[in-house]
């Protein structure tokens, strides 16, 4: 097929470039304490209540399955996942108000301003698009009280795109931060995929963006400044991976070409495409499995189910393992094959 040669020529020819694509990163606001070793400072804390116990885990504000826990068995788990971090204020009022600007993380454009808190669980929040790897990543910054920038304007790092707050459901004065997220846009047709869904924010909204682990970027780039995002996502393991049949496009790798690993141009049977445990598309590769409808070809073992570890996206446990409806639904819009039913919009 003539699509899959130019874009596996063009994943080559960006992959080989990588070396030349050093970002300048900076965090959103002047809390650095995530370079510390201080993550109680860093990170905004959520009130847990579980075995008639209140708690107040700075854990809840960092990345992953860091929120609602559950025993099961003799552990105990946590179930919801957190898409982003969300960093505490340094600077209050005398009424306890956050005054820490949040500016952007990198060079970029301001692509999507959502101004009136209530719709969205985000509130009042700003995407950032930047050029990394020649490809188009965003950051988010949301529970705004103010924003300061305009649709299209163009940013430097550490550019002052608005002020802290706590817009948006379930965020209190006290508990006043900014949630952060790096993350791929998974299609360019969401609007189209989610016909019957009350959707203000087009391809921006929340679901059409697949979060990376924000933190865990930003210490491995301070470590390594010439880390590029994809040779980070890279590193990620798989959870597991899908075979699906080769219909041509897929629509996320039209954005992010990096994504195809395949060494050869022939054209094949089918796509291999691996996820990370929160649903991250890792990687693609031409394939010469015969399938018929999207099919797990490998899941890590686990001893929860896998519905606990992949946030619903498979169901079964142990060695064993088959998409649910979202994870039909995720490949679905990645990959471009519409129509699909889609899930409720996700929370904060």
């Amino acid at each position: 097929m003539r699509f899959i040669t130019s874009l596996l020529t063009l994943s080559q020819f960006v992959l080989g470039s990588l070396a030349m694509a050093a970002i300048d990163l900076v965090l959103p606001t002047e809390n650095q304490r995530l370079f510390s070793g201080e993550p109680e400072k860093f990170y905004m804390y959520v009130d847990r209540y579980f075995d008639d116990k209140h708690t107040q885990p700075w854990e809840g504000g960092s990345y992953g399955y860091v929120r609602t826990s559950m025993r099961l068995g003799d552990q105990v788990i946590q179930t919801k996942f957190h898409e982003g971090i969300d960093i505490a204020p340094i600077k209050r009022d005398k009424a306890g108000n956050p005054l820490d600007l949040v500016c952007s993380i990198a060079e970029g454009k301001v692509a999507y301003i959502s101004s009136i808190s209530g719709r969205s669980n985000y509130g009042k929040y700003v995407v950032i698009e930047h050029n990394w790897d020649n490809s188009p990543v965003y950051s988010l910054y949301a529970h705004l009280a103010d924003i300061t920038c305009k649709l299209n304007d163009p940013v430097s790092k550490g550019a002052v795109l608005g002020r802290m707050g706590y817009t948006g459901e379930g965020i209190t004065r006290v508990r006043a931060h900014v949630h952060l997220e790096i993350a791929l846009k998974l299609s360019g047709r969401f609007s189209e995929w989610a016909p019957k869904q009350l959707n203000y924010h087009g391809n921006f909204n929340g679901m059409n963006l697949a979060g990376a682990d924000v933190a865990g970027y930003f210490l491995a780039h301070k470590a390594n400044p010439n880390l590029t995002f994809s040779q980070y996502l890279a590193s990620y393991p798989a959870y597991y991976k899908v075979t699906m049949p080769n219909s041509g496009t897929i629509d996320i790798a039209t954005r992010y070409p990096w994504l195809i690993r395949s060494n050869t141009a022939k054209a094949s049977s089918s796509w291999e495409v691996s996820f990370s445990e929160t649903g991250m598309p890792l990687a693609i590769f031409a394939s010469d499995r015969r399938v018929t409808q999207p099919t797990i070809t490998m899941v890590r073992p686990s001893d929860i189910p896998h519905r606990y570890k992949t946030r619903g996206l498979l169901s079964g446990e142990g060695k064993q393992a088959s998409l649910s409806t979202d994870g039909k639904n995720l490949l679905n819009l990645m990959s471009g094959n519409f129509p699909s039913a889609a899930p409720a919009d996700k929370k904060q």
